[in-house]
């Protein structure tokens, strides 16, 4: 009998630790039900905000995306779950019935989606998801999202300075560095765009800044200073960045110092229709269909306005890039630099071949010249400077391959189509167009490979079998 009693308490007491366990989960956590059966409950709809076609700056500071409502009269407000524009996660305020953003959040994200801080209405896509807070104290999660389609315009930044752009700073072209008697002038490449070929000197960090013509006034640095550009943060080595102006409403630190790291020659670019700027060698590389979207056939250049180079190319597109990835500056179909630049394509009656390229992009052209074959040529191969000894082209190692070919102690050649209008010449590690015979030290059979590239990027090897 009084087994039975303890045994009648134990299961009366887990009953009621469930009952409070249950409520305690209603309680504290958001109610589920199915796919929209939540929101259709509660009358939930969304519909864009006051504030979803917006010309920053904003007046107080947030904008108003997305207006929520429901019909029933127990909802008393909403919490914010997701919420992305344009895919891209963006902090969000409840301000009354209304999805709010900081108006420099937004303005920095769609800069940051367009590459741009240009005054153009960029088109945004508002996805949201919100739990519904009820008068009883519940929360009710929907899956109901969301999705409303408007513009942002960013707020308007300095007008081209029809006196051009300089650079002050460490860079050899500017004296001892910071000499405000010696500005580096940028030179007009296209509207808007500006670029210089500078030389640093130093393995770390090259200070430098970029300043409007119409401040310049010879070592008079407080006017000068007027009108000078920069990033946001000092010491930046990023090679694309944002600008960042005196009196900048959007970068409220002030003007920072970027820099160049490590010592060299590089093409510094000032794009001032999208108030970006970019550090770059002076070489172009090419990325498409044809070599995997890699940026591993090089263009070299002297100025950083012409480069030529060599690669295989197909019709189902490439781009030019900047840098070995795709960070730096790319150049789409008619060299535009968007993000959602068209690729090049073949010309018409051109097909799948290696090609020299030749670039221009000051005159924005391009020129292809179809390379189909590569030989060897000179008194080092069994026919002499008579006749080539043709080589194969191998897409896995973007080279031109030769093997089991005969040498003698002598020199040679690499020369495109037969001809000598292409031709590589130097030494093995360094081959260059029109270059000096290359040396064959000792007489055997070798795998020749041809790195066909441009001039500081070409060179072959030679495998003794």
């Amino acid at each position: 009998m009084k087994k039975t009693l303890l045994y009648s308490l134990a299961a009366f007491a887990a009953l009621g630790l469930a009952s409070c366990s249950e409520d305690y989960d209603d309680w504290a956590n958001p109610q589920s039900y199915g796919q929209d059966a939540a929101a259709a409950k509660y009358g939930l709809t969304f519909a864009a905000g006051s504030e979803i076609n917006s010309a920053l700056p904003d007046a107080d500071g947030m904008v108003h995306l997305v207006t929520v409502s429901t019909t029933d009269t127990i909802v008393s407000g909403y919490t914010i779950k997701t919420l992305t524009v344009n895919g891209a996660n963006i902090d969000g305020t409840m301000v009354g019935n209304d999805i709010c953003v900081n108006a420099v959040d937004l303005e920095k994200l769609v800069e940051k989606q367009n590459d741009s801080r240009a005054a153009v209405a960029r088109p945004i896509e508002v996805k949201a998801n919100v739990s519904m807070n009820l008068n009883n104290g519940d929360a009710v999660s929907t899956t109901t999202e969301a999705d409303i389609t408007g513009t942002v315009t960013p707020q308007k930044t300095p007008a081209i300075d029809e006196k051009g752009y300089f650079i002050l700073g460490a860079v050899a072209e500017n004296g001892a560095g910071w000499d405000a008697a010696a500005p580096v002038w940028m030179k007009a490449s296209g509207t808007g765009v500006y670029k210089v070929l500078v030389t640093t000197k130093e393995t770390g960090d090259n200070y430098f800044k970029f300043y409007s013509g119409s401040h310049f006034v010879s070592n008079n640095w407080d006017e000068i200073n007027k009108g000078q550009m920069g990033c946001e943060t000092n010491g930046d080595k990023a090679t694309h960045n944002f600008l960042v102006y005196t009196g900048d409403p959007l970068y409220t630190n002030g003007v920072q110092t970027p820099v160049i790291h490590g010592a060299g020659t590089w093409v510094v670019t000032l794009d001032m229709n999208n108030f970006t700027y970019s550090v770059s060698t002076p070489v172009l590389y090419v990325a498409g269909d044809a070599n995997g979207w890699k940026q591993t056939e090089p263009l070299g250049s002297t100025d950083g306005v012409v480069y030529s180079g060599f690669a295989y190319l197909n019709n189902n597109g490439f781009k030019f890039s900047s840098q070995t990835n795709w960070d730096g500056t790319n150049y789409g179909l008619d060299f535009a630099t968007d993000a959602n630049a068209s690729n090049w394509k073949l010309p018409a009656g051109y097909a799948d071949s290696y090609y020299m390229i030749d670039v221009n992009l000051d005159e924005k052209t391009m020129k292809l010249t179809p390379i189909s074959t590569i030989g060897i040529i000179g008194d080092a191969t069994v026919n002499g400077w008579d006749s080539d000894v043709d080589m194969t082209y191998n897409p896995a190692t973007h080279a031109w391959e030769a093997k089991d070919v005969v040498l003698k102690q002598g020199t040679l050649k690499f020369r495109a189509n037969h001809d000598w209008v292409i031709n590589w010449g130097g030494t093995a590690d360094n081959l260059t167009q029109g270059g000096d015979n290359v040396s064959v030290a000792a007489a055997g059979t070798y795998d020749i490979t041809l790195y066909a590239w441009a001039d500081g990027y070409a060179h072959c090897t030679f495998t003794a079998k």
